[in-house]
């Protein structure tokens, strides 16, 4: 089952109704009675009682509807619209959101699609339906966000684009432009609680804002695309649309206000200023332009390499199983299982060095090259090989190779960072990978060694 919403979209009911579509978007609707347009539909002024069939769309103009007289049952004499058969009917009791009868759910779910659980209900708007989300993450939301922050599900954690609710906005409420990725759209609805705003939703295929505009995803041409898909300009009065300002190397503003009479404001950089920054008339401080990198979200970021690495630590596993367990007397499992101990504990160390301790001393490791900061901190966590007591070649074979195992893994976090550019990271990348491979020979030439024959 996938783990998706259309955005606005009531699916077929159990009544049999067809479904809606997001707003703007697909095929037109089919006529059918739950269809908001063009018929009247239960309309206040279409008072139950004999005369007011015609005016209802559930019930033939020539059928008495809802005439407490006609009581359903045999005795009843030609079908009412408050017979529960065979004609849907539009006489709903007390509460029912639906105008095709009581069997309709409030949410319905499109069958291979899940309703996601922040969606506590719709909005009706005139451009259609639109999801109303909740402000407060709930534990389905921290589960997701922790396992994708270790790089489980990373890939596909995201929402439906569209156009989303928070509070009960209206046509004056402001618009936010966002990213799909769930992680960055749940960080913005839970900064809006108390508001009433519209969030645009544009598809940046599971990827975040920065990200993303830096691939061309979160860009004009999606956001002028998405703002007529969900008929925005039906749905607001004003022609304001709040980009984060991580967004800008993507979005021409000028395109955009030519391609969608929507006028571009580059908002705060994250999304705990929105509400500040919406209390002050969309006006952004120098404060909340600046990009700030702390040491928190930097472990958050290497964390990552936890599971993207799992294969290749599994591999190097049987490596050094292997390895070690040859020699003489063809293969010792002792052996193998001492190598295994140490080349594991060396790569550990390094793989440390590299994802934790780098991102915690960023600023403080002398260099600019990453793989140069990564073999600083990699010394840093060999030092540990060093005090194990393991013999001299052994123990300068674990820390060469978590010096090793540091530098790599540290070049990694280039990407992660705002400090280097694409060029600079081919460049880097060009002088760092042959020293590490000498290294890491060196390493396993040392750790062979010192595990004897």
């Amino acid at each position: 089952m996938r783990e998706l919403i259309l955005p606005g979209t009531p699916g077929r009911s159990d009544t049999g109704a067809s479904p809606r579509r997001p707003p703007g978007e697909g095929a037109p609707l089919s006529p059918s009675c739950c269809t908001p347009a063009p018929q009247p539909c239960c309309a206040p002024s279409a008072a139950p009682g004999p005369e007011a069939g015609a005016s209802s769309c559930c019930a033939p103009p020539s059928r008495p509807c809802c005439d407490p007289s006609a009581a359903p049952g045999p005795g009843a004499g030609a079908p009412s619209c408050c017979t529960p058969d065979p004609a849907p009917s539009c006489c709903a009791p007390s509460g029912a959101s639906s105008c095709c009868g009581p069997a309709a759910p409030a949410l319905p779910e499109i069958p291979g699609y899940r309703r996601w659980h922040f969606v506590e209900r719709f909005l009706e708007t005139p451009a259609g339906p639109v999801p109303v989300v909740k402000t407060r993450l709930e534990r389905p939301d921290r589960l997701g966000a922790a396992l994708v922050r270790l790089g489980v599900g990373r890939g596909d954690y995201r929402v439906a684009p569209g156009l989303y609710a928070v509070g009960s906005p209206g046509p004056e409420s402001p618009v936010l432009a966002t990213a799909n990725y769930k992680l960055t759209f749940d960080s913005l609805r839970r900064e809006l609680s108390g508001l009433d705003a519209w969030l645009l939703v544009l598809d940046t295929r599971g990827v975040n804002v920065w990200c993303a505009a830096g691939k061309g995803t979160f860009g004009t041409r999606e956001l002028v695309r998405r703002i007529g898909a969900v008929g925005l300009e039906r749905v607001v009065r004003h022609r304001r649309v709040v980009v984060p300002q991580l967004g800008a190397p993507g979005v021409n503003a000028r395109e955009v206000k030519a391609g969608s009479g929507f006028r571009v404001l580059f908002g705060p950089v994250r999304a705990a200023d929105a509400p500040a920054y919406l209390a002050a008339g969309m006006k952004a401080t120098p404060a909340m332009r600046r990009v700030d990198f702390p040491a928190a979200e930097r472990v958050k970021v290497g964390l990552v390499e936890f599971a993207n690495e799992r294969k290749t630590l599994a591999w190097a596993a049987v490596a050094f199983f292997a390895l070690a367990g040859l020699g003489s007397g063809w293969f010792s499992f002792a052996r193998a299982f001492t190598g295994l101990c140490w080349g594991m504990g060396s790569l550990l160390l390094g793989f440390l060095a590299g994802n934790v301790l780098l991102p915690l001393l960023l600023p403080r490791l002398p260099g600019r090259a990453f793989s140069l900061k990564g073999a600083e901190a990699g010394i840093l966590a060999g030092a540990a090989a060093l005090l194990a007591g393991l013999p001299a070649a052994g123990a300068a074979g674990a820390w060469l190779g978590a010096v090793v195992g540091g530098s790599w893994w540290g070049m990694h976090f280039t990407g992660s960072s705002t400090y280097t550019s694409p060029t600079g990271v081919e460049r880097e990348m060009r002088r760092a990978i042959p020293a590490q491979a000498a290294g890491l020979l060196a390493a396993l030439a040392l750790w062979r060694w010192g595990l004897g024959w």
